[in-house]
This record gives C-alpha cells, structure tokens and sequence, in this order.
C-alpha cells in the first residue's frame, strides 16, 4: 500500500469512528428532548366529560395528568359478585395502585366551533391546580338550539409551553316546540373491579357508543369508596377511584361525543346507606365525599335539575343524599329523601310542563319492589309515607315514567295501587349482578332479568303520534325486553 493510499485509509477510519461516536450522541440527546417535551405536556389520560348540556348552554370537565396511561391492571380477581382484586395491598402508595393517574398542575382552555367550521367561542385559561385534584370546568353558554358543535381542548404547563390537544362533539338539546326524535341511554353501578373487558373497561360503554345517543343518564354509584382496591378511606384514596374508573379507554371514548348527566347515590359520596350525619368511612367525611363529587361532576347550580328536550320529552334528575332523613328516623311527614325545597320544586316544574312525555331519573326505586332489609328509599317501609305520597303524586302526571338507578338487576314493576311504571337499568356489568333470585317474580314485575347492560329511551313520531320506546339491552347492546307507550 502506497503512502498516499495509506493515508486515505486512515482518514476513512477516523471518520467512520467519530461519525459513530457522534450519532448516539445525537440520537440520545433528541431521545431525551423528546422525553423532556412529553413530560413538560399534560394529558387527557382521564378524559373529558360534555356535561348538563341544554338548548344554549353546556359544562365542560377535564382532569390534567403527568402521565399518559393508566397504570396496568395487575391483581387478579375472586370469581364471585363484585369481582375483588386477590392479595390488594391497601397500605400501598396511591400511585403505585392499579389504575392510578398522577395528575399535574397546569392550564387548559376550550374552543367550540360550529358544523362549518365556525369559531363560536373560546374560553380563557383556566388552570388546573392541586386543590380541586388538577380538575378544571369550563361553563359555555350562547350556543344555539339544536345545533351540532365541536369541542377543542388544549391543555400546557406553562404559558410558553408544549400544548396538547383533545377533540369531542355533541348536539344542543331543540326547543320546547320543536318535533324531533331523541334517543338517549342510561345505566347505574360500575365498579372498577366488575370491569368485563381488561383492556378498555366495561363492554357496555362501548356498546352504547355504537346507538350514537343523543345524551347518557349516570343514575349513581360511578364509583365504589366502600369496596376494596383500595377501601376509600381517605381523600388521596377517594380521589383515586375517579382517576382510576376514568381512565378506563370506553368511557373515555364514550364521552368525547355523548353528553353526560350524572346522579350521585349513596357510594359516591361515603358508604352504603350514605346520608348527612353518617359516618365517617376512615378519615373520610360526608362532606369530603360531597367535595370530591362536585370536583368531578361539572354542576354549576343545585344538585336536582330538569331538561327539556324538544316538543316531547321532559326529564328531571333528582337529589337523594344531601337533603335526606336519618335512615333510622321514625317514619312520618317529617321524613324526607327529597327535602322540602326540591319537592317544591319539583311539583312545581312537573305541573308547569307540556312536554308529551316526562321522566324522572332517581338514583333508588320509588316502586321497587326491593329486598326487605333495605331501608334506604322510596319502596321501603321506612319511608313509606313520602314514598306514598309520591308514587300518587307522579301517577297523577300524564306519561310519566320512573327511571332508577341503585338495583344490581334489570326490571320493569308496575304498582299494583297506583299503576305508576319504573324502569331499572341494571348494572353496567354481569360481574356486578346481585342481590334478587332469579325464581323471585313479584306481581308488580313486568319484566325481570338477572343481568347487566343498559337502558335505551327513544322517543319519536309515528304517523303524526308520539311515542316512547324502552329497550333493555344486554352488555353487547342486544335488545332483551321492549316495552312501548303512544302519548
């Protein structure tokens, strides 16, 4: 080899060396630039919610997260009712448990933008902080009557940081005169632990998704504090069952383009039988269940509400935990689940309606029948005098339905004295059934069924008529009892 090829021999090498000292070096430092982007960006990982909307108006919530999956599902669980997760360390760190979702602070602010396009507002920056568990609600109001609107949220750290992007959409309710069909879907109890499909959740969500719903109805128990995985016996812990139930990706999906209105009952809030004055569950207070509650259910007013819904359908959501008697308080006038203020309320906005058909969504029975020792609604004895004064109140109304959360069991009842009918969901999963005997038929049954799914409401015109459609349906969305009513 000649002097000069020798020398080109070496230039090659050394150039081959540094180049391959150089490229990991630049690999890793746009590795680590890249990682250091994604930590400085929050995330949607507990999604967003489309909340109490109306004709012209709608409330947005959101949660920041530092992380952008849940933690892993890792415990395996018992094969009986409610599904248990084996050897659950309830002494573990918070974050490390399954489900869990670190949120952080941050800022967030949401665009809505009509059919064509159209900018119609933007809110300013709100930021998500510590105290409210990096929850943030965004009120929207001016929008128009039945129109289609989509939503933009964009979520940063800092002023001058990274943004992330979260897209939903959703329809505002038509006027009170205006005839259209609505299709709305409703379900009650979930447990994170009765999940039915390991890695999105809760088949049923998904299963409602595929009807596109006009809006969906939570008539209470979202979460569980009084079950183990972890046992919510304190704030971080309760807090943690809402990260870990929204973090589930079939809710998540559900929500980005059906609107939610949401009921609380008793295990939202304490423990079973919750009521003001009872407790504490651990460390946890009535109060702080109340607290935890309005961080993660975008309520701008009182907790009882009605919607209108076009020329035909009314639908009222009522409040059973705040305003409620002792359970073991004697039985009389005085005893109340409802209090004073919101039966005023109540009758008053039921007798001002000419909606063609109403519903009244409660999270517990008013009709039943229920087992004999619950004492804790409306179908008990020891409630019974408000419970007969309101079964004759709402038979007296004119197409008006009873829809309840609470049952871990699909039903219609019809009272035998007053001919009122209720609808009960059912449990958002099999895994959640329990508490009724298949053989045990009452003659207010009208239909009965030992399972989970959903309940679908439709309500149209037929030839001029309207009518309301009741679809019991199973987790997969299968239709497994109809019942249907011409107003």
């Amino acid at each position: 080899m000649n002097l000069n090829n020798r020398r080109k021999f070496f230039k090659k090498v050394i150039a081959g060396l540094v180049s391959f000292s150089i490229v990991p070096k630049i690999a890793s430092e746009a590795t680590a630039l890249k990682m250091k982007r994604r930590a400085e960006v929050p995330y949607f990982t507990n999604g967003f919610k489309i909340a109490e909307v109306d004709t012209n108006t709608t409330m947005l919530w959101t949660r920041l997260c530092s992380q952008a999956e849940p933690n892993p599902v890792r415990h395996e669980r018992i094969e009986k009712v409610f599904r248990h997760p084996i050897n659950f360390d309830e002494n573990q760190e918070v974050s490390k448990m399954d489900g869990a979702v670190a949120g952080t602070e941050g800022m967030v602010r949401a665009t809505v933008k009509d059919k064509r396009g159209r900018t119609v507002y933007t809110s300013s920056w709100k930021k998500a902080t510590p105290a409210n568990d990096f929850t943030s609600q965004i009120p929207i109001k001016d929008l128009k009557s039945g129109h289609a609107y989509q939503i933009i949220l964009e979520a940063k750290k800092t002023d001058s940081g990274e943004v992330n992007i979260e897209q939903g959409s959703f329809s505002t309710a038509p006027g009170k005169k205006d005839k259209v069909p609505v299709l709305l879907t409703t379900s009650t109890c979930q447990y994170f632990w009765s999940f039915d499909d390991k890695t999105r959740g809760f088949h049923t969500y998904d299963s409602m998704a595929k009807l596109n719903p006009d809006f969906f109805v939570h008539t209470g128990d979202y979460i569980y504090y009084d079950k183990p995985g972890p046992l919510a016996k304190n704030f971080e812990k309760a807090r943690h069952k809402w990260h870990a139930m929204n973090g589930w990706p079939s809710l998540r999906d559900f929500f980005k383009k059906v609107p939610i209105y949401m009921i609380k009952d008793d295990h939202d809030v304490l423990k079973d039988d919750a009521y003001l004055g009872k407790g504490p569950y651990g460390d946890l207070t009535f109060q702080d269940g109340v607290k935890i509650w309005y961080e993660n259910v975008p309520i701008e007013d009182k907790p009882y509400r009605t919607v209108r819904w076009g020329k035909d359908l009314q639908f009222w959501m009522v409040e059973g935990r705040e305003y409620r008697s002792p359970n073991d308080m004697e039985d009389g006038s005085e005893k109340s689940i409802w209090g004073k203020e919101q039966i005023d309320w109540f009758t008053k906005s039921v007798d001002e309606s000419d909606a063609t058909f109403k519903l009244l969504f409660t999270a517990t029975p008013i009709v039943g029948p229920d087992r004999e020792r619950k004492k804790d609604n409306h179908s008990n004895s020891n409630f019974q005098n408000e419970g007969d004064w309101l079964r004759g109140y709402l038979s007296s109304q004119e197409n008006m339905f009873v829809v309840n959360g609470d049952r871990h069991w699909q039903y219609v009842s019809k009272d035998a004295e007053t001919g009122l009918v209720e609808f009960g969901s059912g449990p958002v999963s099999d895994y959640h059934v329990q508490g009724w005997d298949e053989g045990d038929v009452r003659p207010e049954h009208q239909y009965l069924n030992l399972i989970g799914g959903f309940l679908s409401i439709k309500v149209d015109r037929e030839s001029g008529e309207p009518k309301i459609r009741f679809n019991h349906r199973d987790v997969f969305g299968k239709v497994v009892n109809e019942q249907s009513f011409i107003g």
